[in-house]
């Protein structure tokens, strides 16, 4: 029985998700640290080359809920104002299996006074596949629903903007801008209008405030837009103690309707070195699918190749 509900409660999630709000892109509650999945123009943001991993466990204990992995790399030619980008995702929810390969050109304006503004171009690739032996139709031997795993291969491009200081940044960005057919008709009809990729929009703006000697604040907010979605955004802070130790809040809007929010998540961070930090995130979900599952879970692993000692100096707080 409660398999049964735990499997009802997924499909139920996954209409909203992909149905309702036309939301495909797996989400990150440390987005803050996996910027260049969501805006090719942060290639651009560091001196140094940088690489960040990040795996993400959504509502724990629910059969087939997504799971996803982030891979990133950024290898700047600052004498050039260049950087080039790898960016790998891979999400997984119940018989769906996606993973999307982007690579990413940005270059970066100067306007003195350490304000910098990078512009970002990247091609992608998505593999897309379905194992529909892991399902169960409802009518024996129907013909509409294939019985064998099926591969789409979607090639895509998108674009951003990052404007940043040592204090502040903001940033808006589309990664897909194409709409691509994630059907897997072949009677040579038109059939995006089913299934397809959806066009997203990314919003992100942080700040960082020096509250005393030992003490910084650090809000930031993430605005998504999808066409057809309702309103979706993170609204975070978190307090920084002596550029080591990161402990902050997130709120998500959005959600299953009449639902306070999607979740109220806890983000922990760890300057283990000059060079690596250590993150990690726990989703409280505030829907009803908090009935049915364990919540949330994340953990980032960041590192940057910096020359020179390995003194907190200068943290990298975006």
């Amino acid at each position: 029985m409660i398999k049964n509900l735990n499997i009802l409660m997924l499909v139920l999630a996954m209409i909203s998700v992909l149905s309702l709000t036309a939301q495909q892109d797996a989400q990150y509650t440390q987005w803050m640290f996996n910027k260049l999945s969501l805006n090719p123009g942060y290639a651009v943001s560091s001196d140094h080359a940088c690489g960040s991993a990040l795996h993400r466990s959504q509502w724990v204990g629910l059969e087939g809920a997504p799971v996803s992995q982030s891979l990133n790399i950024r290898v700047p030619f600052t004498g050039k104002n260049v950087g080039v980008g790898l960016s790998i995702n891979h999400d997984k929810i119940g018989p769906t299996n996606s993973w999307t390969v982007s690579g990413i050109y940005a270059y970066r304006f100067d306007f003195g006074n350490n304000r910098h503004l990078g512009v970002g171009l990247q091609g992608t690739v998505r593999s897309y596949r379905v194992n529909y032996t892991e399902t169960l139709t409802i009518q024996s031997g129907d013909g509409s629903i294939p019985t064998t795993n099926e591969t789409r291969t979607i090639p895509n491009f998108g674009a951003g903007l990052y404007y940043y200081t040592p204090k502040f940044f903001i940033g808006l960005s589309a990664p897909h801008l194409l709409q691509g057919d994630l059907s897997f008709f072949n009677d040579g009809s038109n059939n995006t209008d089913f299934s397809r990729e959806e066009t997203h929009a990314f919003l992100m703006a942080g700040a960082v405030f020096d509250l005393n000697d030992v003490l910084k604040l650090k809000p930031s907010l993430l605005f998504k837009y999808v066409k057809d979605a309702p309103f979706d955004a993170d609204l975070h802070a978190s307090l920084i103690f002596y550029d080591t130790f990161w402990a902050g809040l997130t709120y998500r809007l959005g959600g299953i309707a009449n639902s306070p929010g999607e979740s109220l998540d806890i983000v922990l961070q760890l300057q283990l070195s000059r060079a690596i930090r250590l993150g990690f995130a726990y989703d409280f979900t505030l829907s009803k699918v908090r009935d049915y599952s364990d919540g949330t879970f994340e953990v980032v692993l960041d590192y940057c190749l910096n020359p020179g000692n390995d003194r907190l100096t200068n943290p990298r707080f975006f």
